[in-house]
This record gives C-alpha cells, structure tokens and sequence, in this order.
C-alpha cells in the first residue's frame, strides 16, 4: 500500500471518479469528475482502470506528500504541476519517489486538473463510486474536500514497473482556445420558447459568471424569452442541460446538478463538449453552435475511438473491431491492427 500526505489542499481538492450512476430516483446526483475526458485519461496513463478515484484540482493545486515510491499523470487544466518544484509535463506518466513533493504554481490555462495515481485510491465505494459529492457529504475522503495533515492510501507499488513508464498522450483532446464553443442539441422544451428566443441562445455571446460551480455554471448574456411560462413540472435533468429560468440567462448543469428541475431546458451540450465548460471559469466567454443528434453521435464516437486506440497502443494489444453504444445504437468501431 501506498501513501500521500497533503501538505497543503489547495483551493478544492476532491477525490472523483466517473460518477455514481443508478441512484438519481432516490434523490442522489451523479456528481464524478468534472472533466471526464481529462479523467478517463489520467487513469489510462496511470495504468489504472479508467473509473478509477483520483484527484480533481480546482484553480490553486494542493501541495502533496509522497510517502512512497508512486507512478502519476497530471492532465486537464494547466495549473504549473511540479515536483520539488521543477515543472513536468501533462499528459504522460510520471515515475515519483518517496518524500518528493507535487504541487502547483498558478493557473494558466483551464480551471481543474486530475491527478492520477498508479493502483488507484483507497477510500470507501459508496453506492457504486469512490466520488465525492460535497453537498450529502458521502463519497471520497470521509465525504468532503481534502484538508492539511490529509492522508489518503494508494494502489501498492512494487518498484517502478516499467510498464507505466513513458505513457504519452500529448494533444489527445481540443480544449480550444478564446471563446468556449460548445455545440448544442435542442430540447426536451425547445418549443417553450419563441423562434427569436431561440435564435439569441446561437447568435450571442456569454460570460461565465461568480455564481459557478460543481453544480452549474450561471451564464450573463443576452436574455432568452420564453412563449409563456419559465415553470414546467419537473423531469430529470442530464449534465449538460441548458436550464433557462423566468430572467432568461441560460444555467448549465454539471456534475453535482440536481436530479430533477422545474425550469424549461432549451438544448444540452453534446458530450464530446462536456470538457471544455467544466474548464472554463469566471469572466471566460461561452458560445454556442446548434447540432443535430446525429451528428452528437458521430462525434461521440469519435472520441471513444480514439480511447480504444489509445489503450490499444499503450498496451500493445490487437484489437481490429470493438462496438460502442450509443443510446441503444450499437456502432461497430474499427481499428488497424497493432504490430
């Protein structure tokens, strides 16, 4: 067993993993990481199981103890990750030794990153998931944001397999740069809305205001008019959503969103696109681009297959066919096969 020691938390460290799944109807929200993408790739690198816990870092990094020999990865959000204070790079694997220290400098680009550690986290599974979510107070290190004197036990070691050793994945996913483009599906309520209402959501630009978080990111623009009222009765809510209340700014839902809300919902982000709101922070723009749901599909099956070959090449297997799933469509993936 392996272990880390927090030195210092940072501004909100949490242990998330992909999320709690098949327990909205009793009230309890997904939550998981933020920025799936950087996370499922952060365990990949790491050797792990891509559900794997791990850290989800937000704007100011913690400073972290290591206690035993570790392998890492660091992706998502550039916060200047180091180790005794000489930078290292993302997106690779990472060899560490006892008593070195990880910490961060100061955001550059982005708002969280993931740290990944070789075997994993060692906390508690609550109803199927090591995440956190802060507001029940359940899941994670003992259901809340890490704290000095913190120390969490990691996956056993023994040495420094060569295996997790240089696991590269420079450029695997776009974050942009300027302006946040995230491309939109329409519904469940688009027809709630008037045809103009609708036009303003495609054809202006959003801020990201204060009032954002794990929960939701309150947007500041121009306002979205509804044909009548902004209530509906409630129905489940997706991440991504776009709830649109009486005042007509437009509400994104992440990961720790409610289960159910009230509020009319014009489209929802496509997942492909998830990432890069969860990178964004306050005062960024946001724009959006209306897609259809097939064209959401195409794109989505994109980015799985380049997960597939990125393992595939990381762990030197053959693999020429591997299905998808896709909202109950079933798409056959293909894949040159490894020398």
């Amino acid at each position: 067993m392996g272990q880390i020691k927090i030195i210092n938390p940072g501004l909100m460290t949490t242990v998330q993993d992909l999320g709690r799944y098949g327990y909205q109807q009793y009230g309890v929200s997904v939550s998981g990481a933020m920025d799936y993408v950087a996370a499922r790739l952060a365990n990949i690198l790491a050797g792990n199981d891509e559900n794997e816990g791990l850290l989800e870092i937000t704007l100011m990094g913690p400073a972290i103890e290591f206690l035993s020999d570790a392998v890492i990865a660091i992706t998502g959000g550039e916060i200047g990750a180091s180790i005794n204070d000489a930078p290292v790079c993302m997106n690779k694997s990472i060899a560490v030794k006892t008593g070195d220290v990880l910490s961060f400098k100061g955001i550059n680009k982005g708002c969280r990153c993931y740290a990944a550690f070789a075997g994993g986290i060692d906390v508690p599974v609550v109803m199927g998931s090591k995440s956190t979510f802060l507001k029940a107070e359940i899941g994670g290190y003992e259901g809340r944001a890490l704290r000095t004197g913190d120390i969490l036990n990691t996956g056993a070691l023994a040495g420094l397999p060569f295996s997790l050793l240089e696991r590269r994945a420079e450029s695997f996913y776009d974050y942009g740069s300027g302006n946040v483009k995230l491309r939109v599906v329409l519904g469940p309520q688009e027809d709630a809305f008037t045809k103009e209402g609708i036009d303003v959501l495609f054809s202006n630009e959003y801020s990201v205001t204060s009032n954002s978080d794990r929960m939701g990111y309150t947007l500041e623009g121009a306002a979205i008019r509804h044909r009548d009222s902004a209530d509906i009765i409630s129905d489940g809510i997706a991440m991504g959503a776009i709830q649109v209340p009486s005042k007509g700014n437009p509400i994104i839902m992440m990961a720790d969103r409610q289960t159910t809300g009230g509020y009319t919902k014009i489209g929802n982000v496509i997942t492909v696109d998830l990432p890069k709101i969860a990178q964004a922070k306050p005062g960024d723009k946001v724009v959006f681009e209306k897609v259809s749901l097939s064209e959401a599909h195409r794109l989505y099956k994109n980015l799985e297959e380049k997960f597939i070959s990125l393992k595939a090449s990381l762990n030197n297997k053959n693999i020429k066919n591997y299905n998808i799933k896709i909202n109950d469509i079933i798409y056959e993936v293909k894949i040159e096969e490894i020398e």
